[in-house]
């Protein structure tokens, strides 16, 4: 038998090493469906939420869009419940004592539910529709008496100043003037169904200029369209329609804080923090509701303003970069993501 000392050696060489080949790990992937839609999830690993790729937002969920399309449906609404009653020339019917208010109360709660129905919380835009109802009749009536006594001392105004004929763009100026006091009884509706001071004021804000634009080419429509009814109804719907993208031009320009949505069902919406507290979470009640996702807790997260501090606290699972986060100060173009969505915190900075 060899002693150890006459045993062979294995002798390995670098010739030998360039030669052995390692096969590599094959790590399967699952494609998706061809035309589904891929929002992740929660649970995936950190490093694949560093980079959210942004979705292209809908045009049905800006806020001069669908304030816009509310405002145009709630307006011709209330002329087609009060037409039938309307009686051009001498003599009045319902119609003609009603017509305003009736539009005014349609316009109030169309701009109340609007920001609901688009979010899809049923819940919330039946609570602001019952909330806007009572609210709409009080302004209609009185904002309606406030722009009569407005346009009837403009009217004697000009005429006193040399207006002779209706006809004269100094009288259609004076109807948009009248017709601002319309736009700011929506707006003020839009601030008390919102609960925020700041929303009612951008609301008047917009929708007076809006209002008094759709007022200025009302006269101009009632003489190319020579049939009284064709000409209220589109005017009407000018009117409610400027003054609903009105509110949502101020609203959006004027805002200081906000979250973009960046993905998921909602990408492309942006939820303006106008509370001290604002909420978000799967209960439809919240101030940011989001839905079908398992994930998401019925108050996942809670975010706290106070003077330039704004504060996150996360009682769910939520990243911030990719990491788990609870609590933090939000930054400008902090990315956040729960469950399928990804949110962009963006401030205004003002000099």
């Amino acid at each position: 038998m060899p002693s150890p000392s006459e045993r062979e050696s294995i002798k390995i060489t670098a010739e030998d090493l360039a030669t052995v080949t390692v096969p590599e790990s094959v790590v399967p992937t699952l494609a998706p469906s061809s035309g589904a839609r891929v929002y992740g999830t929660i649970n995936e690993t950190a490093e694949q939420f560093v980079s959210v790729p942004a979705e292209r937002g809908s045009i049905l969920l800006q806020g001069w869009f669908y304030l816009g399309l509310a405002g145009t449906v709630g307006a011709l609404a209330g002329w087609a419940i009060a037409e039938p009653g309307f009686v051009d020339g001498p003599g009045h019917r319902w119609g003609n004592f009603f017509i305003i208010p009736i539009i005014i109360t349609l316009m109030c709660i169309a701009f109340g539910v609007s920001e609901s129905a688009v979010e899809r919380s049923v819940r919330k835009a039946l609570l602001r529709g019952v909330l806007a109802l009572p609210l709409g009749i009080l302004m209609g009536f009185v904002f309606d008496m406030m722009a009569e006594t407005l346009y009837a001392v403009l009217i004697r105004l000009i005429f006193e100043a040399g207006v002779q004929t209706h006809k004269n763009p100094a009288v259609w100026v004076v109807r948009g003037v009248a017709w601002m006091v319309f736009g700011a009884a929506g707006g003020v509706v839009y601030g008390i169904v919102g609960q925020s001071t700041k929303k009612g004021t951008y609301g008047v804000l917009g929708g007076a200029i809006g209002a008094g634009l759709g007022g200025v080419v009302f006269d101009p429509i009632s003489m190319a369209t020579h049939v009284g009814s064709v000409s209220r109804a589109v005017g009407f719907a000018l009117l409610g329609m400027a003054a609903g993208v009105g509110m949502g031009l101020v609203e959006s320009a004027l805002k200081d804080r906000w979250l973009y949505v960046v993905a998921g069902p909602l990408a492309g919406k942006q939820f303006i923090l106008y509370k001290s507290e604002t909420s978000i979470g799967s209960r439809q009640e919240s101030d940011i509701y989001l839905f079908k996702d398992p994930n998401i807790l019925p108050r996942h997260a809670v975010i706290s303003i106070s003077g330039a501090r704004v504060m996150l606290r996360a009682t769910g699972l939520m990243l911030w970069g990719g990491q788990p986060v609870h609590d933090r100060v939000l930054q400008d173009g902090d990315l956040l993501q729960l469950g399928r969505y990804a949110f962009r915190y963006k401030e205004k900075h003002r000099s």
